[in-house]
């Protein structure tokens, strides 16, 4: 395997750059195909963006976080799933600004997008009170990793069952907000759809497992340290997929796609740390952070109850093209990468 801390900085950081973009490309792409598979199948925008884009833009987690685990870095593997779930929260509120005009939040008309946000926070509470009390391992991974784990897929199951009720309350005074936008170069048939779709997945697994290596290579080598760097920049580049699949999603006027990835790609990203443990040779991974992670998941916690406020409020209110709560999103991220710099 390529020792990347052998090339200079800067050529890692070239290479990091290339790879990212290689993810955003395809994040792109992504949106497409999970539109064309929603309408073809009839699963409903909010199921797949929950499921299928949550679950592929997650592959350059699991390429960073999995790659980490083996190379015995478990404060960059977990840190990284947690500076990924805290920025794909603010993702929502560039989706925001290319919306304009109106809040995003006021323009989601189904409540199940609530049940994600509220599952994710409830799993990252879990995650602080585990990493607080300490893990202990049975047959080569974590009881709370394990749990974490078994509890990501029961509310996942939880929430595709919800997507499928015909009754529950709705708001009222839903926006016209016109036709879905048909885009050119849309699959016509699902085989074609899911075939494409996997393509696109080989790319974002590739080019996160570049992200995985240049950006350890860059810790090291710039001195910021591996939980700060995995929480910010590798949480950025990992993120890109989520970012132009949202983009995408919202250009397409699929709003409730966006919301569903956002959500359902944090509850995978929970899940992953089973993963990261199984991969990691040393103790219960759980066991190898601290309070920088737990200020991580508090900050993920918070900015996902903002948005599920947000939710149930829908304020049509907006003050530069963003509505309330993503300048509150903003402003709570930013304080909070403050703070987290503190604790590198």
């Amino acid at each position: 395997m390529t020792d990347f801390t052998d090339f200079p900085l800067m050529l890692n950081l070239l290479f990091f750059a290339v790879a990212a973009a290689a993810v955003w490309w395809a994040g792109t792409r992504l949106a497409l195909y999970a539109d064309a598979i929603s309408d073809i199948s009839g699963l409903g925008s909010a199921f797949v963006g929950m499921i299928l884009l949550g679950g592929i833009t997650s592959l350059p987690e699991i390429a960073v976080s999995v790659s980490a685990g083996f190379s015995g870095e478990a404060a960059l593997a977990v840190n990284n799933l947690l500076g990924s779930i805290a920025l794909q929260i603010v993702v929502i509120a560039m989706g925001d600004y290319v919306l304009g005009g109106r809040a995003l939040s006021f323009v989601v008309g189904k409540p199940r997008v609530l049940l994600q946000g509220v599952f994710g926070a409830m799993l990252l509470a879990i995650l602080i009170a585990a990493v607080g009390v300490g893990d202990f391992a049975i047959l080569g991974a974590g009881v709370w990793s394990f749990g974490l784990f078994m509890m990501a897929g029961g509310l996942l199951w939880f929430v595709s069952r919800e997507s499928k009720r015909k009754s529950g309350w709705e708001p009222t005074g839903f926006p016209d907000l016109g036709d879905a936008i048909e885009p050119q170069g849309k699959p016509e048939t699902i085989k074609r759809a899911l075939s494409l779709t996997f393509g696109v997945a080989v790319v974002i697994l590739m080019a996160g497992f570049i992200l995985a290596r240049t950006g350890d290579a860059i810790a090291q080598q710039s001195g910021l340290g591996t939980s700060f760097i995995g929480v910010t920049l590798i949480g950025f580049a990992t993120s890109l997929p989520e970012i132009s699949t949202l983009l995408a999603a919202v250009r397409l006027r699929r709003y409730m796609m966006a919301f569903g990835d956002i959500f359902g790609t944090n509850i995978l990203n929970i899940a992953l740390i089973f993963l990261i443990d199984l991969a990691y040779p040393g103790p219960p991974v759980i066991n190898e952070v601290g309070a920088f992670s737990q200020v991580a998941a508090a900050l993920g916690i918070l900015l996902t109850l903002l948005y599920v406020s947000g939710l149930i409020e829908r304020r049509d209110e907006t003050a530069g093209r963003l509505g309330i709560d993503s300048w509150a999103v903003l402003i709570v991220y930013f304080t909070g990468i403050m703070m987290l710099y503190t604790l590198r």
